[in-house]
């Protein structure tokens, strides 16, 4: 019965995505106390769920949130779909129609892995992971479309976790890495967001008015200021020339002797180094040295450790 229920309150929480702890209790004739120990344990089983009190609270779930494909087997996702349909043409119930919905939604797209707004695909996901990706790039493309403000928990490239309130205006692509412009409450300013760190994302409800930016508006350099920036130059070994085009582009390289030669403005830090690094002695540093003893130290500790 617990674990019945407690599907029940999952499948409320997919369909309204946002109900009070009452609303469930008196659905399913239990106490709020129980509710609460429910949401608990979905929680803890991976369900992003959120609990906010007070007169403007409930629980919500967020919308980034998708049952993953192997949730039911196929006879089980049947059995489900009949019943409802079964029920939905005895009983007028909003409730089980909107779910009916989302599960033959569901099933049309649980093979659908890209993000596709207009004429573009977009599949900007880690391996393994582009079906996660591809539902927060929807959340932040409708958000930003319809000037809708999300709450999303985020992961910072330092490792801390904070909750965040923002109003997205811009998406950005840069160097294959998927961004959102935004006003950040907390902060009470703009920021920019990497998609990829954001962990969920809610609709709050609340609307704001969109403001026009162009791209000398927006900081592209993100985590670096230009002090920060170092001109490097690279020499490129011809089998590792198409994936170095990928990484600095193509109109930055130019043939010189049985070489090709990149000069460019990068960060000179470690996320640096261990580029050049992963392209196993194809890139040779010319200059600056600092950068050139930087890889040969990295270099001379990998060794060491095999």
């Amino acid at each position: 019965m617990k674990y019945q229920i407690m599907i029940k309150i999952l499948m409320l929480l997919l369909s309204k995505r946002k109900v009070c702890a009452r609303e469930i209790a008196s659905r399913y004739e239990i106490s709020v106390r129980s509710v609460y120990r429910y949401i608990e344990e979905l929680i803890v089983a991976g369900i992003p769920i959120d609990v906010t009190r007070g007169r403007y609270g409930g629980i919500s779930i967020a919308d980034t949130f998708r049952l993953p494909s192997g949730y039911f087997t196929r006879d089980e996702y049947s059995a489900a779909v009949n019943a409802l349909k079964a029920m939905a043409s005895q009983v007028n119930d909003e409730n089980i129609i909107t779910a009916l919905e989302k599960l033959e939604t569901q099933s049309k797209t649980e093979n659908k892995e890209l993000t596709v707004s207009g004429g573009i695909i977009v599949d900007g996901g880690t391996w393994g992971d582009t079906k996660k990706f591809s539902d927060k790039m929807a959340v932040c493309e409708k958000a930003v479309n319809e000037g809708l403000c999300i709450d999303i928990d985020y992961i910072s490239r330092e490792g801390e976790h904070s909750r965040r309130v923002i109003d997205p205006h811009v998406l950005i692509f840069k160097q294959n890495v998927w961004y959102v412009y935004a006003f950040c409450h907390t902060k009470q300013d703009y920021r920019t967001f990497k998609i990829g760190r954001i962990k969920s994302a809610r609709f709050t409800g609340r609307t704001f008015e969109k403001k026009k930016f162009t791209r000398e508006d927006i900081p592209l350099n993100f985590y670096y200021r230009s002090d920060e920036l170092a001109d490097i130059g690279i020499e490129i070994e011809k089998q590792k020339l198409p994936d170095v085009e990928e990484w600095v582009g193509i109109d930055n390289i130019e043939p010189r002797g049985k070489a090709f030669v990149a000069e460019i403005s990068l960060p000179n830090d470690e996320i640096l180094v261990n580029k050049i690094l992963s392209f196993g002695g194809g890139v040779k540093v010319i200059y600056p040295e600092s950068l050139k003893e930087k890889v040969r130290s990295a270099a001379q500790k990998i060794i060491e450790s095999v």
